[in-house]
């Protein structure tokens, strides 16, 4: 396993439609540990590989214990519900935080590490998360849904509640 390099805003790659995954091999599997020990390193809650400079459809999700780590390839939000809106960043703008507003709840179909298809319902942070990482798998970045960008002192305020 190791830590790869997180790639910056602008890069092509964050702005590109990602390829699906075909190919469940050894191969993937240590994409995905090498991409929890670079989440983990940058102290994220969340990656997807084109913040690796892979252009694949594979992210991660690590919100907390109660969760574990959720590995998405080839996602797809099928149902989402409500509204919530709160304060995000991306490890691929350093310092950088918005308010976004998304839905508070999602259904989503994906595959396992060894090709295994199965849906997850998540709900508040984990669904922004997800909902986050996947849309860097379509070339969407945070900055386009930001309503108001927050300075430090708003972000702990918010962080806080």
């Amino acid at each position: 396993m190791a830590v790869r390099k997180i790639v910056m805003h602008p890069a092509d790659i964050l702005e590109q439609e990602c390829k699906p995954v075909d190919v469940f091999d050894k191969k993937l599997t240590k994409l995905l540990d090498d991409m929890y020990d670079t989440m983990i390193e940058f102290d994220g809650v969340g990656l997807a590989a084109p913040q690796i400079n892979i252009d694949k459809q594979i992210a991660i999700v690590d919100v907390d214990d109660q969760h574990g780590t959720i590995e998405l390839i080839n996602p797809e939000i099928i149902e989402s519900s409500g509204t919530q809106s709160g304060p995000e960043g991306c490890l691929s703008f350093p310092g950088l935080f918005g308010e976004v507003t998304r839905p508070y709840k999602v259904k989503v179909r994906a595959q396992d590490r060894k090709g295994r298809t199965y849906e997850l319902e998540a709900e508040d942070f984990l669904a922004r998360a997800i909902q986050h990482e996947i849309d860097h798998l379509h070339g969407i970045l945070f900055t386009s849904k930001v309503s108001r960008y927050l300075d430090e002192n708003e972000l702990e305020e918010l962080t806080e509640e």
